[in-house]
């Protein structure tokens, strides 16, 4: 496994998030819990020890399961990171209620990584107004050791990333969504919003490196240029190693939905070698 260094820490390059468990029945509130179960007792023999898991995931369930899969290991032997969900608005005045509430879920009492959930233009003022006290208590849940690190989560433009880095330079590291079909695409602006996060010198976490699974599963002519230069290489691992081989990346996150998945991956960054 490569670990990469943020703040000391030694993450592992690949995390798991948990927004794409295994469920029951095509039903996404209805996760497979004995599945996910055993995802996660492989992915910690195998040394991932990132868990990405929010408010709102699995119709609220992913930190219910998470919480209770983890509770089964050592705290000191995971990082588990979870999310404000400000990206509905209704919520902005229950930071407290919660805040609590997914520490209860979760069954730790510290996230070694918090974030504001999809920071954007629509709600970056909402989410910093006084008057809603979100931004004074999760400092404040910081100096009290109950967050560990803070930062946050955007699906927006590069303008938007720049404005709130400027405005905020006391957030830790950004969550962005990159990976190659979206690196010039003008209506998400991955290789922009990456070069901002750089320009301001912030770790940056990787969601959708394969796209929700489109990269995964390419027309068959794609693909065969792929397995024309590494005919044993799986078309995912091409796109873990776009990210993978960028400068400042703290880790990557895969909504791994199954072990034959999880396998895969692993085995991309156990003999990780970058793109040139």
């Amino acid at each position: 496994m490569v670990y990469r260094d943020f703040h000391k820490l030694q993450l592992s390059g690949l995390g798991l998030g948990a927004m794409r468990l295994p469920v029951i029945g095509g039903d996404d509130s209805k996760i497979d819990e004995a599945a996910a179960a055993k995802m996660v007792e492989y992915a910690m023999e195998n040394g991932i020890n990132y868990y990405d898991t929010a408010w709102g995931y699995h119709g609220g369930q992913s930190e219910l399961a998470m919480g209770r899969i983890l509770k089964n290991y050592p705290r000191e032997k995971f990082y588990l990171a979870s999310k404000f969900p400000g990206y509905d608005l209704s919520n902005m005045d229950k930071v407290e209620e919660i805040f609590e509430k997914q520490l209860e879920k979760c069954q730790v009492e510290y996230f070694d990584f918090y974030l504001f959930h999809n920071v954007c233009e629509m709600n970056i003022d909402a989410y910093l107004d006084e008057s809603h006290g979100i931004y004074a208590y999760l400092m404040k849940q910081k100096e009290n050791g109950r967050i560990r690190h803070l930062g946050f989560s955007m699906h927006d433009k590069a303008d938007a990333l720049d404005r709130i880095l400027t405005e905020h330079p006391e957030m830790e590291f950004v969550q962005l969504q990159i990976n190659y079909a979206d690196w010039e695409d003008p209506d998400i602006e991955s290789r922009k919003c990456y070069e901002t996060a750089r320009k301001h010198g912030k770790p940056v976490i990787i969601m959708e490196p394969v796209k929700g699974g489109t990269l995964a599963n390419l027309q068959p002519e794609l693909e065969q240029m792929f397995k024309a230069e590494e005919p044993d290489a799986s078309t995912a691992s091409w796109a873990l190693r776009f990210v993978g081989s960028l400068d400042g990346v703290a880790t990557i996150l895969s909504g791994m939905s199954s072990e034959e998945q999880m396998k895969d991956n692993l085995n991309t960054f156990r003999n990780f070698h970058p793109l040139t």
